[in-house]
């Protein structure tokens, strides 16, 4: 069957947004991985074996239905390459650096500007519409994602992890808008397996300007002395908290004005502090609890706020 722009273009929907959150909180998951692999391999190395893994699990889906790419705009293959290199590879590149150069509550609070971006890229690039109750909803949203991560009595401190945060997050916030524009024209199989195919291609060329494309950088003497432990943590990473919420993070795309995308992607700031309180025993204070159930109610409401308007 023919390949059309109206059948891989699904209206808005309330599921849409959820299924954003959904994605991103599981992308959340990956603080636990990372972190540890941090201490194994070079920051763009572990996203380089990250896409190494998606890629062979995508090409099964992607091999075919490479025919429906005849059917596809130029500007959608442009979406796709810019949403490839931007968020697949150099925003998860710039996070690890973030992660392994500073703290990550405060990276967190930086990628709380990411919504703020993509609207306006999506007002701008979409022509999306904003309804006069988004704003407050939105602002509210913000305010708790910062308040969920920031401690009141040390403050907010800048460190090493703020440039890369804040690179992170406008490679990310460009990278929602441009998913978007994908979605309006192919299936999420070829879309979400085409990202990471890109983004495998882009992550090769980096390391290997960087000279880590070599068999001592690609596996250290770190990790060969945890080999077990490092490519579980790698699978981990690739599939769990990367492969999987991509395709749901697609899903949601697809049926999700881009404008109102950003602030569902916050979940993963709610599932990222309690990473650090499983796993790195960061324990949760009430007001961080109180926070996220805040973040909760107030992207709902951006998502009811922008319903209002229609399509």
């Amino acid at each position: 069957m023919a390949v059309t722009v109206r059948e891989h273009a699904p209206r808005a929907t309330a599921l849409g947004p959820w299924l954003v959150a959904l994605g991103a909180g599981l992308w959340g998951t990956e603080s636990a991985w990372r972190i540890p692999l941090n201490d194994l391999f070079e920051a763009d190395v572990i996203v380089w074996w990250e896409h190494v893994v998606l890629v062979a699990l995508a090409l099964p889906f992607v091999l075919p239905r490479l025919h429906e790419l005849r059917r596809v705009s130029p500007r959608a293959i442009g979406w796709l390459i810019f949403s490839g290199v931007s968020g697949s590879a150099v925003g998860t590149v710039l996070f690890t650096m973030a992660l392994k150069h500073g703290n990550e509550s405060i990276a967190n609070v930086v990628l709380n500007v990411q919504p703020v971006l993509s609207t306006t890229a999506a007002c701008l690039l979409f022509k999306d519409r904003l309804a006069p109750a988004f704003f407050p909803w939105a602002v509210l949203a913000i305010a708790a994602g910062v308040a969920l991560v920031v401690d009141p009595s040390t403050g907010f401190t800048v460190d090493g992890s703020v440039p890369y945060a804040f690179g992170c997050a406008v490679f990310w916030g460009l990278s929602t808008v441009a998913g978007r524009g994908v979605m309006t024209e192919m299936s999420l199989p070829l879309a979400a397996g085409l990202r990471v195919i890109v983004g495998l291609v882009t992550m090769t060329i980096t390391i290997a300007a960087l000279g880590h494309l070599d068999a001592d950088s690609l596996w250290p003497a770190t990790a060969s002395a945890a080999s077990t432990t490092a490519i579980e943590w790698l699978v981990l990473l690739a599939t769990l908290s990367g492969g999987i919420p991509l395709v749901i993070y697609f899903a949601g795309l697809a049926r999700t004005r881009a404008s109102t995308a950003g602030y569902f992607e916050m979940m993963q700031t709610i599932v990222a502090v309690g990473i650090t309180w499983g796993f790195f025993d960061a324990p949760l204070a009430r007001y961080q609890v109180f926070a996220a159930l805040v973040l909760v109610g107030a992207v709902a409401m951006v998502q009811h706020a922008q319903a209002s308007i229609g399509e």
